[in-house]
């Protein structure tokens, strides 16, 4: 049925695009203008306004058809985001197959191992709605080639369609598949490591976490995690203030793709973005390991300003209190799975919604005695990996984060 959706909203696209995609376009260019801020520092400021604006073209285009009852609007965001189809390369043996209906692909250098290879298992990020493995398919040839090791990404089927929290299922099974068949792929059991960006990372964290109690298989070497979403609690962190209008992830958008991802679209979202979801016990009890006065002081400087105090509505909680869970917020989970967690290395960059998180984790595990090697990309910003790898399309930032996660891997 995808693949219908796919042809009718191509079919009308050829249809419509001589007058209306230019149109679009510039509108969304000019929305892009009016409505974003491209703060000084951000890398290649006009080429990510560019990008911006045909994403923002992409999701009017999406209503239209949607309303025009060819395709639901994620339908064509995850085409045009699913990238561009890498060439055949040499050097790799890339292996497709499924593990209880989920999507695989594994990644092995084609050149004989001289000893027992890294396994990295990858989840690509897209806020569980989108996103692919062709999408993400040049960061996990890159990872296989310079870290000499097997790569394992994995498809997870994709809300609403596959409902939550169904991704962290698929997520498991992979990983559960290949710690299972190590011997097969030449995989050292000491050094199997879990990584994802944003969401991705975000099913890393959990992962992670859920495999402290499984006695039977290996342990975990390390997480990866690359500008990870981790906590529905507080939105007015210093970096959803500061980034909340900077491309390609603006604050309102966390909240709005929360909402498809849990299919919760009845839910105000600004009541979630003034934390009226969060009664005020939860608040007192997780202050210590969610709140601005954790943040260092140096990523306070381009502005923060306290919250106001909010009414808690219960209402709002009851219909949208799965964001407040361990699942979806491994940032609260108890410090006695903290402790026990492997070591880390996480990636944040400084104009991105999402940046609190991960200094916030990254506390939280060195609080905890777990070993954190952390990059901050200074003119990084949300997404910035998906453009990785197309040439001139992609951001030096970008190259920089990839180096060093590399040069982590390389070092365990």
């Amino acid at each position: 049925m995808g693949s219908v959706y796919t042809a009718l909203a191509t079919t009308a696209l050829v249809f419509f695009s001589p007058l209306l995609i230019p149109a679009l376009f510039l509108g969304g260019l000019f929305y892009d203008f009016f409505s974003s801020e491209l703060p000084p520092g951000i890398d290649q400021p006009f080429k990510l306004r560019l990008f911006h604006s045909l994403l923002i073209t992409t999701m009017i285009w999406g209503k239209i058809l949607e309303k025009l009852g060819i395709c639901s609007d994620l339908s064509l965001l995850r085409v045009v985001l699913d990238g561009v189809p890498a060439w055949r390369d040499s050097k790799l043996l890339i292996k497709d197959l499924k593990v209880d209906e989920v999507p695989v692909r594994i990644y092995q250098p084609k050149w004989p191992p001289a000893g027992k290879r890294r396994g990295i298992l990858y989840f690509h990020g897209g806020a569980g709605t989108f996103g692919s493995i062709r999408a993400f398919e040049r960061i996990c040839r890159y990872i296989a080639k310079k870290c000499n090791s097997v790569v394992v990404s994995v498809g997870y089927r994709l809300a609403p369609e596959h409902p939550y929290p169904g991704q962290y299922f698929d997520c498991l099974n992979a990983t559960l598949y290949f710690m299972r068949n190590l011997e097969e792929y030449h995989v050292d059991p000491g050094l199997i490591i879990i990584s994802g960006d944003s969401c991705g990372a975000n099913f890393a964290t959990v992962i992670c976490q859920i495999l402290l109690n499984r006695r039977d298989l290996p342990k975990v070497r390390a997480q990866v995690l690359l500008y990870p979403g981790l906590q529905g609690l507080d939105f007015h962190l210093p970096s959803y203030q500061q980034n909340a209008s900077v491309p390609i992830l603006f604050r309102k958008l966390v909240i709005y793709f929360c909402f498809r991802y849990l299919k919760k679209e009845g839910v105000a979202l600004e009541d979630v973005l003034q934390s009226c979801h969060v009664p005020e016990s939860m608040k007192r009890r997780y202050k210590k390991w969610v709140s601005a006065d954790i943040i260092p002081d140096r990523f306070k400087v381009r502005g923060y300003t306290p919250q106001k105090p909010t009414s808690f509505k219960p209402e709002v909680h009851e219909a949208i209190k799965e964001i407040l869970g361990a699942t979806f917020s491994p940032l609260l989970a108890e410090d006695s799975i903290i402790c026990q967690l492997p070591e880390a290395c996480i990636v944040t960059c400084e104009f991105d919604v999402l940046r609190d998180d991960g200094l916030l984790y990254k506390k939280r595990l060195e609080d905890n005695g777990v070993q954190v090697t952390w990059y901050h990309s200074e003119s990084g910003f949300h997404g910035i990996l998906a453009f990785f790898g197309y040439g001139i399309f992609s951001f030096p930032a970008a190259q920089e984060i990839m180096d060093n996660i590399v040069n982590y891997i390389n070092s365990l």
